[in-house]
C-alpha cells in the first residue's frame, strides 16, 4: 500500500475527538502551511492547540500539509496526525472554506487539482480578495525554489540533513519540558545563524514578490521555507506563513483585512502565564479561609 492509498484509508473510521471548552478567537481567514504530517518534527500537539483555538471564515493549506517524501521512505502516522486531519475536515462540514495548494512534499496531490473531497477545495494557486480590497495571489512558492526545481536530488540531500535536526529539536525540547522552559527551535536557530541560508531567503521573497508583481496582484502569501515573514518590495506585500516543525506559526486576516502572524508557542505562553495568575489569588484565598 503506497503513501497516498494509507492516507485516503484514514478517513474510513474518525476519531473521536472532544470538542474545546470556551470561545474561539475568530479571524476572517487563516493561512497554514509545512505542517509535515508523517515526520516525527511535526509539532502536531502545538497545532492541535492552535485549531481548537481558532476559527475562521476561509483556511488555506499552503503546502507540505503531508510529507509524501518521507512517507515513502518510511511510514510515521500517530494519532495526533490523524486527530488534525480531522479537525480539518470537521471545520469544511461546518461551513468553513477550506482550500488545499499541495507543495513539493505533498505532490502527489497535484493530479486532483480543480476536485474537491470531504468539503475541502484543491487548487494549484489561488487569489485571495481582503476585506479592506487586497488581492493576494497564494501559492506554496516550491516553485521559485531553484534548488527543487533544477537540482532535485540535492533537495532530498538537504530534506534529510534538516530531518536530523528536526529529530534533535525533538530532544532537546523534550529536556525544556521536563524544566519547564517554552519550545525552542535548534533547526531555526541554526538557519538564523548561516549566512549561506539567510542569502538564500532573501532572494526567494525577492523572486515571489518579482513574480506576484508580474500578474497583477497587492501581494502574495507562500510558505515552503519555513520562516514567517512580512515584507514591502516596492507595491508588493510579501507575507510567508511559516511553518509547525520550527516556528509554529500562522497568517491569519482580521475582519477588517488587517494582517498578522500569530507565534503560538509565544500565544501559549503567555496564556499559561494568564491562567497561574488568575490561580493563585484563588489559591491565597482559599489558604486564608
Amino acid at each position: 500500500m503506497n503513501a497516498i492509498t494509507r492516507i485516503r484509508a484514514l478517513g474510513e473510521q474518525p476519531p473521536q475527538i472532544a470538542e474545546p471548552d470556551g470561545a474561539r478567537r475568530r479571524y476572517r481567514t487563516i493561512w497554514i502551511s509545512d505542517i509535515h504530517l508523517g515526520t516525527r518534527g511535526c509539532n502536531a500537539a502545538m497545532l492541535i492547540d492552535f485549531l481548537d483555538s481558532t476559527d475562521s471564515e476561509t483556511m488555506y493549506l499552503v503546502g507540505d500539509i503531508i510529507d509524501g517524501w518521507r512517507l515513502k521512505r518510511s511510514w510515521y502516522w500517530p494519532a495526533l496526525h490523524n486527530d488534525i486531519v480531522w479537525r480539518v475536515m470537521k471545520r469544511a462540514k461546518r461551513g468553513t472554506r477550506v482550500v488545499f495548494i499541495p507543495g513539493n512534499h505533498d505532490e502527489m496531490f497535484r493530479q486532483f487539482t480543480g476536485l474537491t473531497f470531504g468539503g475541502i477545495e484543491i487548487r494549484r494557486s489561488a487569489i485571495h480578495e481582503t476585506a479592506d480590497g487586497r488581492r493576494l495571489m497564494v501559492t506554496h512558492g516550491d516553485e521559485f525554489d531553484a534548488v527543487v526545481m533544477c537540482h532535485r536530488w540535492l533537495a532530498f540531500l538537504g530534506d534529510f540533513a534538516y530531518e536530523l535536526l528536526l529529530r534533535a529539536n525533538v530532544l532537546i525540547n523534550g529536556v525544556r519540558q521536563k524544566f519547564d522552559l517554552p519550545y525552542w527551535s535548534l533547526s531555526k536557530h541554526a538557519k538564523q545563524k548561516v549566512k549561506n541560508a539567510v542569502e538564500f531567503i532573501s532572494r526567494f521573497e525577492e523572486a515571489v514578490a518579482h513574480e506576484a508583481g508580474t500578474r497583477g496582484v497587492d501581494g502574495v502569501v507562500c510558505g515552503h521555507i519555513h520562516t514567517a515573514e512580512v515584507r514591502q518590495f516596492g507595491d508588493i506585500i510579501y507575507y510567508n506563513d511559516g511553518d509547525w516543525v520550527e516556528g509554529c506559526t500562522a497568517l491569519v486576516e482580521h475582519f477588517d483585512g488587517r494582517m498578522e502572524v500569530l507565534h503560538w508557542a509565544d500565544e501559549m505562553k503567555a496564556r499559561q502565564k494568564a491562567e497561574a495568575r488568575s490561580v493563585k489569588p484563588a489559591y491565597g484565598a482559599a489558604i486564608a479561609a
